[in-house]
């Protein structure tokens, strides 16, 4: 039997490996525009190694800033009426729409070394990562039964307390479900993440990504196929040893108000081994230091709304506390104003080029088209998630499939896409709304999932006794308990489909562009093509202002009415 010491010299070797492989991975030389296609599977382990580091980084980031920044959006009403505003901008940016960020911030600063290009990569896979977890824990914390919070008011919980006690445990269920769906959303645009381009020049980093975009682009069917399956099997893996275990540990976090075990299921199949292997104490490590920096977090944003709500007489450290606040914002906000009104008159002072005039018409295009894949989603999710949250059998097998599903680039796909659709109907449209379903659907499934799944026990249980069953259980337990994750769903669906527009619309296969009339389209041509700032920014300007526009209009309302009368009171 091995000694204790050697345990723990051991149990830091997979740190240690993964320590040198991102070490190794930020100065492996770049390739450029003419990164040759490989001729064999045999790089493919190291790529994958490279694409997952990229996204853990990228995640630990979206896990810090959606904490931080739902806490301070749902807990003090005065900043959410300005953070939500803001969110609802971001996530209506494609991922395309923050290259010229990425290019400037990152690749600039850093004078186009390997470090630079990394963090702009890095930076676009936490744009397609954070949104929805941000939104997930806005819900989770808007939605805290009211008593729950007087308890916590009247034991006078610190902020350490309050957010070990309360905060975060009412965001486990919501973060466990969007974090598979933010690694999945990285997984679906790493294509696009991992070629850093703006116009004709382009540096790709090595990766599984890059390797599936140069294998569709060359037509080389084996190659994208072996690419694919590795990515699958990474998926696969992940959710084998991460996601089915942590989906277990969420379920003991749903309110719960009788006696009796916490959730009253069974525990979800997985990797059960890893508590007796040496990595074990890896992750209590990073999950003791992932904790304390997510309550530095929290308290920070609990601070500052305290700094902000305290009145004229709390005393002269607090005004001085408040005026420097207030100040900060100030500072901010002139310097966004600035920035914002120069890029404004550059991207959208005439003279416009000529694709400009076909902006609101592509627009609509692509707004039927998204609006009919939200439909076809819509109609296969929400029965299908009833269905899987309710059975357990069913849950364990389907989930980890649509985990892996939800992973797959559209790009992978459309290999088969032309062979089946494109090449019988000699038309793109119904492939580009089949892609756009690829880039909503999952939004969609996962949070009416988990919000089955969130539902007491003791709310079923009483059902049962009282023989409620059919429509009468449908509109008091399950519609009612479904409404605020499917408005969370449909909010962060939409924006997955307004980012799907990048590679549902416009893609190459086989050295063959195909194309359909849409936002998307002409903002791809506008990035990968011609480089056309304007072009970027009137279409970026136009989509972002329908985005919001919906949102404000149509989906914040209904969501905070449905916050009000649909939250969970005894």
């Amino acid at each position: 039997m091995p000694r204790d010491s050697d345990n723990k010299s051991v149990s830091w070797l997979p740190a240690a490996a993964l320590l040198i492989a991102l070490v190794y991975s930020t100065f492996h030389p770049l390739r450029g525009a003419g990164l040759q296609l490989p001729v064999s599977v045999r790089p493919l382990p190291m790529y994958a190694l490279f694409s997952f580091l990229r996204m853990l980084v990228a995640y630990a980031f979206a896990l810090a800033f959606s904490m931080g920044y739902g806490y301070a959006a749902a807990m003090n009403p005065g900043f959410g009426k300005v953070l939500l505003p803001i969110l609802d901008v971001l996530q209506s940016i494609p991922v395309l729409g923050f290259f010229p960020a990425a290019v400037y911030f990152f690749v600039r600063a850093f004078n186009g070394s390997r470090i630079g290009v990394e963090a702009a990569s890095i930076f676009l896979i936490f744009t397609s990562q954070v949104w929805n977890m941000t939104f997930g824990v806005y819900e989770s914390l808007t939605t805290i039964p009211d008593d729950l919070l007087m308890v916590s008011r009247a034991y006078r919980l610190n902020r350490v307390l309050r957010y070990r006690a309360l905060i975060f445990p009412a965001c486990v269920t919501k973060l466990v479900y969007n974090s598979m769906l933010s690694w999945a959303g990285g997984w679906y645009f790493l294509i696009a993440c991992e070629i850093i381009a703006l116009g004709p020049v382009s540096v790709t980093l090595p990766g599984l990504g890059s390797y599936l975009i140069r294998a569709a682009e060359a037509g080389d069917l084996a190659l994208l196929l072996a690419g694919l399956a590795m990515l699958v099997f990474v998926i696969w893996s992940l959710d084998y040893v991460v996601w089915r275990p942590l989906g277990a540990v969420a379920e003991r976090y749903r309110y719960e108000y009788g006696g009796g075990t916490p959730t009253g299921r069974p525990p979800a199949r997985g990797f059960r081994g890893w508590r007796r292997y040496p990595f074990n104490r890896v992750v209590r490590v990073v999950a003791r230091l992932t904790g304390a920096v997510l309550s530095r977090v929290v308290a920070a944003a609990d601070a500052v709304a305290a700094v902000a709500d305290t009145g004229a007489a709390g005393g002269r450290s607090a005004r001085r506390s408040r005026n420097t606040l207030q100040w900060a914002v100030a500072v901010v906000g002139i310097v966004l104003v600035a920035w914002g009104s120069r890029a404004s008159w550059f991207g959208l002072a005439p003279p416009w080029p000529t694709e400009a005039r076909l902006i609101p018409g592509a627009l609509l295009a692509s707004m039927m088209r998204l609006f009919a894949a939200y439909i076809l989603s819509l109609a296969w999710t929400l029965p299908a998630a009833i269905y899987i949250g309710r059975n357990e059998r069913v849950y364990a097998r389907l989930m980890p499939a649509f985990q892996v599903a939800a992973g797959v680039p559209a790009t992978a796909l459309f290999p088969f896409i032309v062979l089946l659709i494109v090449r019988r109907t000699g038309s793109m449209e119904a492939a580009s709304v089949l892609l756009a379903i690829t880039g909503m659907q999952w939004y969609l499934l996962f949070n009416l999932v988990g919000a089955v799944r969130a539902i007491p026990s003791d709310l079923i249980s009483v059902a049962r006794a009282y023989g409620i069953r059919g429509w009468l259980y449908a509109s008091r337990v399950l519609i009612p308990a479904l409404i605020p994750s499917f408005i969370t769903g449909s909010i962060t669906a939409w924006g997955g489909g307004w980012n799907a527009l990048i590679v549902s619309e416009y893609l190459v296969y086989a050295g063959r562009t195909f194309e359909v009339f849409g936002i998307g389209a002409l903002l791809d041509r506008a990035t990968y093509s011609t480089g056309d700032f304007k072009m970027i920014w009137l279409s970026l300007v136009a989509m972002v202002a329908t985005v919001v526009a919906s949102n404000r209009l149509f989906w914040r309302p209904l969501y905070e009415h449905a916050a009000r009368h649909y939250r969970l009171e005894y």
